[in-house]
């Protein structure tokens, strides 16, 4: 199991992909928006989208858990 975590601080803009979902590595998986800028998260590895911790409009720090993939 790999974790999808946020690479700096700011709000859940967007969620692009669901549970159950396959991502591959490099896809964006979350949009961010901090400071105006949209920040896209991309899965570091491929894998199927296990669980979703955030909802839109969560703020969330650098370093917290956004999704887990199996």
């Amino acid at each position: 199991m790999s974790q999808v975590m946020a690479t700096m601080a700011g709000n859940v803009w967007k969620i692009v992909v669901s549970v159950g979902e396959q991502v591959e590595e490099g896809q964006d998986v979350v949009i961010l928006e901090s400071m105006k800028m949209e920040i896209p998260i991309a899965a570091e590895t491929s894998g199927i989208v296990k669980e979703i911790k955030v909802q839109e409009g969560d703020f969330v720090n650098e370093g917290d858990v956004l999704i887990e993939l199996e």
